[in-house]
């Protein structure tokens, strides 16, 4: 009796444990194909060569949107008149983001995943320069490694990723241990993976 329930435990939780492992497996597989792979170009970034693109574009503001610039104050986003009209003549889409506003120049950062990019209006003359720095793919998808200039959004996604790896492991560690014992190398491996990175550390890393 004892020995049937026994079985009955562990066919649950083999069934469980194995529908959450590949469920979490199928969620984060993509992703950790791409942070793998960016994993080894961030570690080699040194040996990629990389050339940037710059791209310089230059507008006038109209006198009557240029005045909706001059009423406001600093530490503001763009007025709306402004940023429409960028939309429209630049092909620009400015997100109402705070912006560096002096007594000649309101200077607008837009960082951006694989480049950089900056927007500046000098107050007198109305003159609109924006430069756009394309680093390439490479950098791109490296800055999503990171998170760099990515957003909530993005950053969300990286916690939802996290966990799904950490449930995929978790469950593995469980599903090995109710196989250990038909597979004799389980606790060595498991041991190996814990003591290389370990020796390396105390050994290399100072």
């Amino acid at each position: 009796m004892r020995d049937t329930v026994d079985r009955q435990r562990r066919a649950f939780w083999l069934k469980y444990l194995h529908q959450w492992h590949w469920i979490s497996s199928a969620v984060c597989l993509i992703a950790l194909v791409l942070f793998a792979g960016t994993g080894f170009t961030l570690n080699h970034a040194g040996s990629i060569e990389a050339a940037p693109k710059v791209e310089h574009r230059k507008a006038t503001l109209p006198a009557d949107v240029l005045a909706t610039l001059a009423a406001s104050g600093k530490s503001a986003p763009l007025p709306a008149p402004v940023r429409d009209w960028i939309d429209t003549r630049m092909h620009l889409s400015l997100a109402a983001k705070d912006a560096d506003w002096s007594d000649d120049e309101v200077y607008l950062a837009l960082p951006r995943p694989g480049g950089d990019a900056w927007l500046s209006i000098q107050r007198d003359s109305g003159e609109v320069e924006y430069e756009v720095t394309d680093r390439g793919w490479i950098s791109y998808l490296n800055d999503l490694h990171k998170g760099r200039n990515t957003g909530a959004v993005w950053s969300w996604f990286i916690d939802i990723f996290a966990l799904a790896c950490l449930i995929f492991a978790i469950t593995g560690l469980f599903l090995l241990k109710m196989h250990a014992a038909q597979r004799g190398a389980t606790w060595p491996m498991v041991a190996l993976g814990l003591v290389l990175p370990l020796v390396l550390v105390l050994l290399f890393i100072h």
